[in-house]
């Protein structure tokens, strides 16, 4: 399943937003479409084959590495890369406290 499917899914439980920034798995007409609809715009970069290719913000799209590195230091701790932990709260509880960490440090 693509990653668009994905988060259609999860489109509706999205908090208010004024821009979604999202990779090439990301990109397709309908995707867009539906956050057309929601008032958001999407900043998501034209797969290398699409024959209409969408327009994107280049200097907004480059922020995401930010996102990607906060996900990259969570997975620094084991306990949330392998989730230990089955139950939904036990395991966000374990990423506040690794969050909190890596913000005080």
């Amino acid at each position: 399943m693509s990653d668009a499917k994905g988060a259609l899914a999860l489109l509706g439980s999205l908090p208010p937003a004024k821009i979604l920034l999202g990779d090439k798995g990301y990109d397709a007409d309908w995707f867009r479409e539906a956050l057309a609809e929601r008032g958001i715009a999407a900043c998501i970069p034209a797969r290398r084959g699409r024959r209409d290719p969408a327009s994107h913000d280049p200097c907004m799209y480059r922020k995401r590495h930010r996102v990607e590195n906060l996900f990259a230091r969570l997975k620094d701790w084991r306990r949330i890369a392998t989730r230990y932990d089955r139950c939904g709260e036990l395991f966000l509880s374990a990423i506040c406290i690794a969050a909190t960490v890596i913000f005080w440090l």
